[in-house]
């Protein structure tokens, strides 16, 4: 079942206070407009436990904030004031207050606030017009009713993969990260540990999770062994930036920031390849990088590891790997030399090719995220090599146009599909949205992907892998990323 907002306990949590006012008016390109929001109704007696609150009575759409497990009812998108805890007084106490957000007792129940500078958040690029941050709560109220559930969660929480092919209701260590980076971009701070102690509980023998974990939470499913970079890496990159958001350890037994560290650590001891040149291997059990996955590689992160770690130099040469290998894939022999089309796996030679027969060597669901990754170096350290392969990408989605974005292509820019396209994905027009942020060139781009994926139905596919990038692509396109090298 979908999270129970009745039942679940989770330690932890935040005091009561007033919600962040969020910017109004044009910020840039970015244009803040949330309403405040009505008064939250008290909530009923219940069970005395302190729990997750219930859906938050605005846009329709479910908000669980920490703190009491009442629903909470009434409240328009903007800021301030929601629901009630529930009001037994061990689960906290009256509604929130319209004017100021604040909620009495245990918890607070106000929406996430604002990004504080969304422009300084961008860094080197320009948000889309028109971008709100209610956009992206929204899609993070989704996300959470949709997907986050305790149900074989070991007592804490997990990411639901509803309708996955041959993976239904499995987790997966990808999918816990994208959870813990919309935690903390939320300022969700209970909801980012319990993911963490979930991701704890199925460590392979390096210390890694291992990449899918059956609905039970008995362990990994039969083919769910090992474990998965790209996932390894995102959890690195969202502790940092715990740390930075609210520093110590929360409910966590070590600081975030020494988590953090170690698992760095461990990923450059089994997931970094140094016989050829610091590429970044696709996980612990692969033997090295000598077959790589483009979409995997995220350089922005690696200069944030360096620093963490104080091994800058080591994670520079990751850096350097990662650009070597992206350039060497686009090129005549693979007709993508100036499409910016990755092969999903590829030898670090360019050479298209997947570790097994029954993997994709097309750009498809993983190669999407390149130029969201690629997008993020750019934004926040403006390297030029990211912009370089931004323009190839970024000009072959908008002569396309966003609205015609399918969700899988041939290396020579024929459409194939991964599904029957209903609806389109979010996992291939988010990250291209991101990555039009690179250029004014590509503001008609970048202002159609935003419009498309803010509607919260570019669902082809997985429901699962689409609301966790339509969550992420509007997070990062409405400033609300920790830009590492911001002020």
């Amino acid at each position: 079942m979908v999270l129970s907002f009745s039942t679940l306990a989770v330690s932890g949590g935040c005091g009561g206070g007033a919600a962040s006012q969020p910017p109004s008016g044009d910020v840039g390109e970015l244009q803040y407009s949330d309403a405040s929001a009505n008064d939250g109704q008290d909530g009923g007696a219940g069970p005395p436990a302190t729990g997750i609150s219930g859906p938050e009575g605005g846009n329709g759409n479910a908000y669980v904030a920490p703190g009491g497990s009442a629903p909470d009812t009434g409240a328009v998108t903007g800021q301030g004031g929601s629901g009630a805890d529930g009001a037994n007084d061990a689960r906290g106490g009256a509604g929130g207050d319209a004017s100021t957000g604040a909620v009495e007792g245990v918890g607070d129940a106000s929406p996430p606030p604002a990004p504080a500078d969304p422009i300084a958040a961008l860094g080197h690029c320009t948000g889309p017009t028109g971008a709100s941050w209610s956009d992206s709560r929204a899609a993070y109220a989704k996300w959470k009713s949709d997907l986050l559930t305790s149900d074989g969660a070991r007592g804490f929480l997990r990411v639901l993969r509803p309708n996955s092919p041959n993976a239904v209701n499995t987790s997966n260590s990808e999918g816990t990260a994208y959870g813990m980076i919309l935690a903390v971009a939320m300022d969700d701070q209970p909801v980012f540990d319990a993911l963490w102690k979930y991701e704890q509980s199925f460590l392979d023998g390096n210390g890694l999770m291992n990449w899918e974990i059956d609905p039970t939470g008995s362990g990994p499913t039969a083919e769910g062994s090992g474990a998965a970079t790209d996932a390894d890496e995102d959890m690195g990159f969202a502790l940092l930036w715990a740390d930075h958001l609210w520093g110590g350890q929360g409910s966590l037994a070590s600081a975030y920031h020494d988590i953090a560290v170690k698992l760095i650590d461990t990923i450059w001891q089994y997931e970094v390849d140094p016989s050829r040149g610091n590429a970044l291997a696709p996980g612990d059990q692969f033997g090295g990088a000598s077959i790589v996955n483009i979409s995997y590689f995220a350089p922005a992160y690696y200069r944030l590891f360096g620093q963490a770690t104080g091994k800058a130099s080591d994670w520079t040469a990751v850096v350097e790997s990662s650009y070597t290998i992206l350039a060497a894939t686009l090129n005549a022999a693979n007709k993508n030399a100036t499409n910016g089309l990755v092969p999903a796996w590829s030898t670090p030679a360019g050479v298209p090719q997947a570790p097994s027969a029954a993997l994709p060597t097309n750009d498809q669901l993983d190669s999407c995220r390149t130029p969201f990754r690629m997008g993020q170096d750019l934004c926040w350290y403006g390297e030029p090599r990211a912009k370089t392969y931004l323009a190839q990408i970024s000009g072959f989605y908008q002569q396309i146009g966003a609205s015609k974005i399918v969700n899988g292509y041939d290396l020579d820019g024929t459409p194939a599909p991964t599904n029957p396209t209903v609806h389109q994905s979010a996992a291939f027009v988010g990250p291209a949205g991101v990555g039009a942020m690179s250029d004014g060139a590509f503001s008609v781009l970048r202002d159609a992907a935003y419009a498309g994926v803010a509607t919260l139905s570019e669902l082809d596919g997985s429901l699962y892998y689409t609301e966790s990038w339509t969550a992420l692509s509007l997070v990062m396109m409405t400033g609300g990323y920790w830009n590492p090298a911001g002020p």
